[in-house]
């Protein structure tokens, strides 16, 4: 009897722990899920415009895990240095950005894209009117809660 009570005993114990696990696994698997995601379609010309100085403006659309920008530089414009947590990739629709990175100049015309970092710093100037499309992950909060200051107000 002794040995039935110490099998059942850990077979009790163990339940509760299974269970527990299965649960985590289940709202981890939910929380990732696609199916927790709604589907947008959002056509550019209803996002609004944000000019966040004379010669920047920009529109952005955010996912669960992922931001969309498509930003607006007229020739001139410069984007001071800064650096983020966030993953960017830049894409040029029109135009051209000369970007300092890396201890290099690097200049991205329309057609092209540069892939930054995670915490590395980099500067920016539109070479001429510019289209650009910027993706991150994880979204940008300081774009979204518009703490941002090192685009607002300056050229």
């Amino acid at each position: 009897m002794a040995n039935k009570k110490q099998k059942t005993g850990l077979k009790t114990g163990a339940k509760p722990r299974r269970a527990a696990a299965h649960a985590r696994a289940k709202r981890a698997l939910t929380k990732h899920s696609k199916s927790t995601a709604a589907l947008q379609y959002i056509p550019w010309h209803t996002v609004p415009l944000e000019d966040l100085n004379p010669l920047l403006r920009r529109q952005f659309v955010v996912g669960q895990e992922i931001m969309l920008a498509r930003v607006l530089l007229k020739k001139g414009c410069i984007v001071p240095e800064h650096s983020h947590h966030n993953e960017q990739l830049t894409y040029i629709l029109e135009g051209a950005l000369k970007f300092w990175i890396d201890g290099k100049e690097i200049v991205v015309n329309a057609g092209e894209t540069l892939s930054i970092p995670s915490d590395m710093p980099h500067k920016a100037e539109a070479l001429e009117d510019t289209v650009d499309l910027d993706v991150f992950a994880p979204p940008r909060a300081d774009w979204i809660d518009k703490t941002d200051q090192y685009l607002r107000g300056k050229k």
